[in-house]
């Protein structure tokens, strides 16, 4: 039996079960908007690095930032069956959070559009904490990225969702 708030049919799939991309043609264009987070988990020495700018290889959330927007950008290029969109909007957060030696980061993604954005959101926040990771991982092999998911969703037929 299906969970209650999926979907009964997987889009993705023809009535021959071969893989397919979704024909939004005939979908009206409206605005969207998908919020993801995700957050990696550190020793508190390395989140200190991080936060003093010291590390090895600089500036770690400014390059982190930008990769995730980059990511936004060709998540097509990286998700088979993902359609091509034009972007209105990437917007990339990082919060530190010394309690639990963890960097969470937010991204928001918006276009104007006849599908969603929430492959775009997932990926930009997965990208940005494989950054971290990247950029930290001489000092620190016991990161651990968690958490990743959708927060909320806007526009579209299916109107909007929150967590």
């Amino acid at each position: 039996m299906p969970h209650p708030t999926s979907p009964a049919v997987l889009t993705h799939f023809d009535a021959q079960g071969q893989a397919h991309m979704v024909d939004v043609g005939a979908k009206a264009s409206t605005q969207r908007v998908a919020i993801a987070q995700g957050r990696i988990v550190m020793q508190p020495a390395t989140l200190a690095l991080v936060q003093s700018g010291s590390s090895k290889k600089g500036d770690v959330l400014g390059v982190a930032r930008i990769a995730a927007i980059m990511a936004a950008k060709k998540t097509s290029d990286l998700i088979p069956l993902c359609h091509p969109l034009a972007l209105t909007r990437v917007a990339v957060e990082f919060a530190l959070e010394p309690a639990s030696a963890s960097i969470v980061c937010t991204a928001t993604v918006h276009t104007l559009g006849q599908t969603g954005v929430e492959m775009e959101a997932l990926t930009a926040v997965q990208v940005g904490l494989l950054t971290i990771y990247d950029m930290c991982k001489a000092a620190d092999k016991t990161m651990v990225m968690q958490d990743i998911r959708v927060l909320e969703k806007h526009g579209g037929k299916s109107g909007s969702w929150v967590a």
